[in-house]
């Protein structure tokens, strides 16, 4: 399938190219200079294209992300123009759509690199039947750091500090701490950071698709990835339970690709019965076995809360995810998905913001 989506991708970018390269020559400068020097009015229309791919420097997927908007957002501008000289009766004299594509692409796009850099916090209040021992749970949650892309190791660190000051009793991470290509310095850093939070119940953490390296080119093995975290006294569970002062009790999931990850049923058997009970998921795809099981919340990552639109809504159309961001409920399980302190590859958020979460559950008053 990945195969097809980049496939798909890079056909769309080489269409963009063609297509921008012929509205630029729109331009009336360089119609008139097409009327003396075709060859060279081509040839100029080359150039602001061959700007834009310039951002293939911060990496391939931001020059497809460009362009791709680009053409998008100008061929809208073109119907819309050409709708209201039907209307007008009068002919194209001046590519009034061409300026209002080129300042909407940089608004949109401008906005994507705010959402993609800026972290917001999101809170969430759920109730629940179950005692918690009497008190209430506060939890803070983050996952698709994905170090390096748009949070260095510092950045990063200044996060853990703003959630620090939360007060919360336990962090989870949900997967997707690091990528192929994080900087080991970034992952060091970030690792350090989680070691020096105070958490009453301290941290956990669970393994996402992109951790453990696809490609491995980076500068550090999965073996030093687990080394950093256990150093720094975060927990790693893998298909794993963890009771807590017999209060809640947390289950680390393995990654959905993971071909020995357990059942859903698998998991709850392990379980302490009557306790509040905490699955840590990084992909959102299991919500029902889930439910039937009987946890009572759910915590994901992965989707990035579609990151550039419309990529969310296109994975709940083919079921690639259950759910793309925020909460809801199935049975007496709660789900939420976090669209991520950060995001993979490209540096933009046109479909959402970056984010943790605070989560504060109460048990029900009798």
């Amino acid at each position: 399938m990945w195969i097809a989506i980049f496939a798909a991708v890079a056909l769309a970018g080489i269409i963009s190219v063609i297509f921008l390269v012929t509205r630029f020559h729109r331009f009336r400068v360089l119609e008139q200079l097409g009327e003396k020097h075709k060859l060279l009015s081509w040839l100029a229309a080359l150039l602001p294209v061959g700007a834009l791919m310039c951002t293939y420097f911060v990496n391939m997927f931001t020059m497809f992300v460009v362009l791709i908007h680009l053409m998008v957002i100008w061929i809208i501008c073109d119907l819309i123009a050409l709708i209201i000289r039907k209307l007008r009766h009068k002919p194209r004299t001046r590519n009034y759509a061409g300026g209002a594509a080129l300042l909407l692409t940089a608004a949109v796009l401008g906005m994507g690199w705010y959402f993609a850099h800026h972290v917001y916090e999101t809170d969430y209040q759920l109730t629940t039947q179950k005692s918690l021992g009497g008190e209430p749970l506060r939890i803070a949650m983050l996952a698709d750091s994905h170090l390096s892309i748009t949070l260095s190791g510092g950045e990063f660190a200044e996060q853990i500090q703003r959630i620090e000051a939360q007060k919360p009793d336990v962090l989870f991470i949900v997967g997707d701490f690091v990528d192929d290509d994080t900087k080991k310095e970034d992952m060091l850093r970030a690792c350090e950071a989680l070691g020096e939070m105070q958490l009453k119940y301290g941290i956990y953490y669970v393994y996402g698709n992109h951790d453990e390296g696809y490609y491995q080119y980076r500068s550090f093995s999965a073996d030093d990835l687990r080394a950093a975290l256990t150093e720094n006294h975060v927990k790693i569970l893998a298909d794993e339970t963890a009771v807590i002062d017999d209060r809640f009790a947390v289950i680390g999931r393995l990654d959905f690709y993971a071909p020995e990850r357990l059942s859903a049923d698998a998991l709850a058997a392990s379980a302490a019965d009557g306790l509040y009970q905490i699955v840590l998921d990084h992909q959102p795809t299991d919500y029902d076995a889930e439910a039937a099981a009987g946890f009572d919340l759910v915590l994901s990552g992965h989707t990035h809360g579609g990151h550039i639109f419309p990529a969310g809504q296109i994975g709940l159309l083919i079921s690639d995810n259950d759910a793309i961001y925020g909460h809801e409920t199935r049975r007496n399980t709660d789900f939420i998905v976090t669209s991520g302190i950060s995001g993979w590859a490209i540096p933009f958020k046109t479909g959402t913001i970056s984010e943790y979460c605070i989560i504060d559950v109460s048990p029900a008053k009798s």
